[in-house]
């Protein structure tokens, strides 16, 4: 690809915009126009991962049946993101998802429909796993597309602003959903503007030349254990990945179960605007975690910043389970934002700095798996958990794992200790 970004002047003075940066990224009209089209459809998909566990709260007043729900959405990325690995170093990228955002527009509609008559718990289920499906036969194609878009050098602020595309729509997301629910929108109001904003991807795809990458040439079995052995032969990779998926595990699952902690610690109802607000907050601090990486600390080892991630989402998760009232815990909620999204970012940049692009689909693949294959997992485990005990015990053993983590995941320290780095591409 033809890097056209102003990196530098003519006279070869330093350069204009800062290689590496999110501004940098932003220089690339294709990366540009997918940004964009993918903000405006993560905001609907958060609309509808606010509301949807709200809905279903208020309608079984059971954490067990959120989590329930969560797994519909994210447990396929366990069984399904490796095969989708392999089709996304096979096939041509933007057709194929293409045809996923379709699938998604299609059973939001579908999951409108049910939630606008009240349908049963389980038809609510069944159109919430096709959503997650397509979603995780979608991921790993495109987490393999956005860094094509960019050169190398401006990997870091591609990753940056992804992770800002995120959790800004999870800002967005429960502000619209605040502002209207007051005015009579429901749920299936919400979940209708989410199929539509699918569209706007669709849209993105028709006008974006996806880059050409290497065939992928292992055959047979070989192509479903790819991932694995680059997890095995590359110890960062490895180490990522696990630290990753151990995070999500017992980390993470009051994300998912959100609703609860909110009414179980600070006394805060779900379908209150105080708890939208909250949710907001601590996205909104998740969003700018993810947008630090590529401004205010560019030029930074991100591997050295992963581990201060770490540190730091360990100390906000003591704060946001000490917490017993809500001032507290929007500021926490806050700190614990922005901890939370700094880490993964950081992690992802160092990752995908050592995958070839021929290689993206399938590791991607894998690193989806543990980011969010295991979470509906924790979610399974922890809910019935924190019905029955409360919610607050629940972030003191994500604060102490994180702090585990902080110590562990020493890229910097593998790669000392193998002379090097893994290859990169």
């Amino acid at each position: 690809m033809t890097d056209n970004s102003p990196l530098a002047t003519e006279t070869g003075e330093l350069p204009i915009i800062r290689p590496g940066s999110a501004r940098s990224a932003l220089s690339h009209h294709q990366f540009r126009r997918i940004f964009a089209a993918s903000f405006g459809s993560n905001i609907g998909s958060w609309i509808q991962n606010v509301v949807l566990p709200i809905y279903i709260y208020e309608r079984t007043g059971k954490a067990s049946v959120v989590a329930l729900l969560i797994l519909a959405q994210m447990g396929p990325l366990m069984l399904l993101a490796i095969p989708a690995g392999v089709v996304a170093d096979t096939v041509d990228r933007r057709r194929w998802l293409t045809s996923m955002q379709m699938v998604m527009l299609s059973f939001s509609f579908v999951l409108a429909a049910l939630a606008r008559v009240d349908a049963p718990i389980w038809a609510l289920f069944l159109a919430q796993l096709a959503i997650g499906i397509a979603n995780a036969l979608n991921m790993p194609a495109w987490s393999a597309l956005l860094p094509s878009l960019v050169p190398q050098h401006d990997l870091p602020g591609a990753m940056s602003l992804n992770s800002t595309l995120i959790n800004g729509s999870r800002v967005i997301g429960p502000i619209l959903v605040a502002l209207f629910s007051p005015l009579g929108a429901e749920a299936w109001h919400f979940f209708t503007f989410n199929a539509f904003t699918y569209l706007l991807v669709v849209w993105a795809l028709s006008r974006t030349k996806t880059p050409h990458h290497a065939p992928d040439t292992t055959r047979g079995w070989r192509r479903f254990t790819f991932a694995f052995r680059v997890a095995k032969e590359r110890p960062v990779i490895g180490r990522l990945i696990l630290s990753l998926g151990l995070y999500s595990l017992i980390s993470l699952p009051y994300i998912g179960l959100f609703p609860a902690v909110a009414e179980l610690n600070f006394g805060i109802d779900g379908s209150s605007a105080v708890y939208k607000w909250l949710y907001a907050t601590w996205a909104l601090g998740a969003a700018l975690g993810g947008l630090a990486l590529g401004t205010l600390f560019v030029g930074r080892d991100p591997r050295v910043m992963i581990r201060w991630g770490f540190a730091a989402n360990a100390v906000a998760m003591l704060g946001f389970a000490a917490s017993r009232s809500a001032v507290p815990a929007f500021v926490t909620g806050f700190v614990l934002g922005v901890s939370y999204f700094f880490t993964t970012t950081a992690m992802s940049t160092v990752l995908q700095g050592r995958l070839a692009p021929h290689e993206r689909g399938r590791t991607m693949a894998l690193w989806f798996m543990s980011f969010g294959g295991t979470v509906p997992i924790g979610n399974m485990v922890f809910g019935p958990l924190v019905d029955r005990y409360g919610a607050r015990w629940l972030l003191f053993l994500g604060a102490a794992w994180a702090l585990v983590l902080a110590w562990w995941c020493n890229v910097r320290a593998l790669d000392e200790k193998s002379g090097g780095t893994d290859p990169k591409p």
